[in-house]
This record gives structure tokens, sequence and C-alpha cells, in this order.
């Protein structure tokens, strides 16, 4: 299972500051996103995911600049999420250095949309799901009842989409669900922050879940993330 490192941009920098060696007073801080990228893929990251909150609140991305510079620094994937539900803003994106992306939730309901950017991404396209009931069922859906995510995922798949992103706020994963979901659908699963330690990252890994991303938890050092990588083997 795989550890992935978020980090979210707002105006070119990280939201969060990242300083390693805080509590030892060593090394130095920085909210540069690719110096921060480059020191987690130095640790072992395999996978970077990169949130454009400019973008998410435009509908289109913003930070291509920061995206590029985080490209020519390291090796491996970069995922982008935030101003990704059109085929332009794809393009846009894998143009900058992208080569995966992650559309909202609102695509679910808008097939014709969601077939645009399959069209452009591909596999490397993945749906995000807030997984919280209360959620979903206040969601401005354009049909008649809100769908559960058992079924939203299905129809998804149906769709040709082949990775879900599952959020849950600052609530603990539940486990019982992701079991069910990572059993019977033919997509891997992601899991995007919340309350996770050590012990629901080997739980998570357990439960087949494709990978965990991250952002303050391992940013502020509350998640280490070496340990993290050795409870995800």
């Amino acid at each position: 299972m795989l550890i992935i490192p978020s980090i979210d941009i707002a105006n070119g920098r990280s939201r969060i500051v990242y300083w390693p060696g805080a509590a030892a007073g060593v090394g130095a801080p920085t909210d540069r996103p690719d110096r921060i990228a480059e020191r987690f893929v130095a640790a072992g990251a395999q996978l970077i995911h990169f949130v454009d909150m400019d973008g998410a609140r435009a509908g289109h991305p913003v930070n291509l600049e920061a995206l590029g510079r985080v490209a020519v620094r390291v090796a491996v994937p970069i995922q982008v999420a935030g101003g990704m539900e059109s085929g332009d803003g794809i393009r846009l994106a894998f143009a900058a250095g992208a080569t995966r992306v992650v559309v909202s939730m609102a695509l679910a309901d808008r097939p014709e949309l969601l077939h645009e950017c399959l069209d452009v991404a591909g596999d490397w396209l993945a749906v995000g799901l807030d997984q919280r009931p209360d959620r979903i069922a206040a969601y401005p859906w354009r049909r008649s009842a809100p769908p559960s995510l058992v079924d939203l995922a299905g129809e998804l798949v149906d769709h040709g989409v082949r990775r879900l992103v599952l959020s849950h706020g600052g609530a603990a994963p539940d486990l019982g669900l992701l079991t069910e979901l990572a059993r019977n659908l033919r997509a891997e699963l992601f899991v995007a922050g919340g309350s996770v330690n050590i012990e629901t990252i080997k739980r998570l890994r357990d439960a087949s879940i494709a990978g965990i991303i991250l952002g303050e938890p391992l940013l502020s050092g509350a998640v280490d993330f070496a340990k993290a990588l050795e409870a995800a083997a």
C-alpha cells in the first residue's frame, strides 16, 4: 500500500510549512512545494498528491507553475486535484507535469463531462467521493433521490473509472465499508485524510486499500513518514 504525501497549494506555496527537524531544532522550514516533494521522494515516496486549492475555487487549474517546478525536481508520478473537472483542465495539468488527476464528486452526476475527462486521462483519472452519508445526502444531486456511496461507486466503475479517492473529513476511516468496497469493486481505492495513525494504516493495508493520501499529519510530523511506510509494507 502506498503512503502518498499531499501538498495543499495556495498562491504557489504550501499551505503548511514543512519542517521535519522542528522538534530537534535542526534543518530549515520550507513552504516551497518542489522542495517538500523532493524531501518526501528522497525518503521513499512513490507518488506525490498536489492539491491546487486556488484551482478548486476557480474551477480550472491555477498553480501550474508550482506544479511544473515539482515535476522537474522529482522522478515519481504526480497526482493533481483541484480544478480538474474538464478535459482542457486535465490537458493543462498533464502539460505542466502531472501524470494523474482527481476530479470531484460533481462529475458523478454529469456523465457527459465525466466521459470527456476519461477520454483525456483514461485509467489515470480518479473520482473523489466524500464517504460521509450526511455529505452525500446534502449534495444537490440532479436525480430524484441521493444515491448511496456503494451505488455511486458502482455507477462510476460502470462508466469506466478505475480509481476512487474516499475522504471522510476528520473522522476515522470506516474499515467495514472500505473492505466491502475493495472486495466488490473493479477499482483501486485510496483513502484521503481523516484521523489516521500507524495502527489505522496497518488495518487499511489489510483491507486491500491501494494507498493513503496524507497532508497535514505528515507535514506537521504528527505521523512519522518512515514508520508509516513500514506499516504499509
